[in-house]
């Protein structure tokens, strides 16, 4: 135990503990409160990518499903458009524009 002084008082090892206790203290709040915040801007950075994440996903199923969509149509199936201009003359579309 620190010894007192005569008067009654604290020592000055007393107080300068007493101070120092104060000072750490004090800065273990402040250091948990960066770090608090450091955390929750860390949580919504996270969320910002998790949301562009799950945009582009969704972007990326639309597009496959609208891909689909036009390779399952019978529009390659060996039947051009001809259109009949009267007589013996016939008009035929799209036979020279096959890849």
């Amino acid at each position: 135990m620190a010894q007192q002084d005569p008067r009654g008082g604290k020592s000055a090892l007393q107080r300068l503990t007493a101070a120092g206790g104060a000072i750490a203290a004090a800065v273990a709040v402040v250091v948990g409160v960066v770090l608090a915040f450091v955390f929750a801007a860390t949580v919504v950075v996270f969320g910002l990518v998790l949301s562009a994440l799950v945009a582009l996903v969704a972007l990326a199923v639309r597009a496959s499903r609208l891909g689909r969509r036009r390779s399952s149509a019978p529009e390659d199936d060996g039947i051009i458009e001809a259109r009949h201009l009267g007589g013996h003359s016939w008009v035929a579309y799209g036979w020279n524009e096959r890849a």
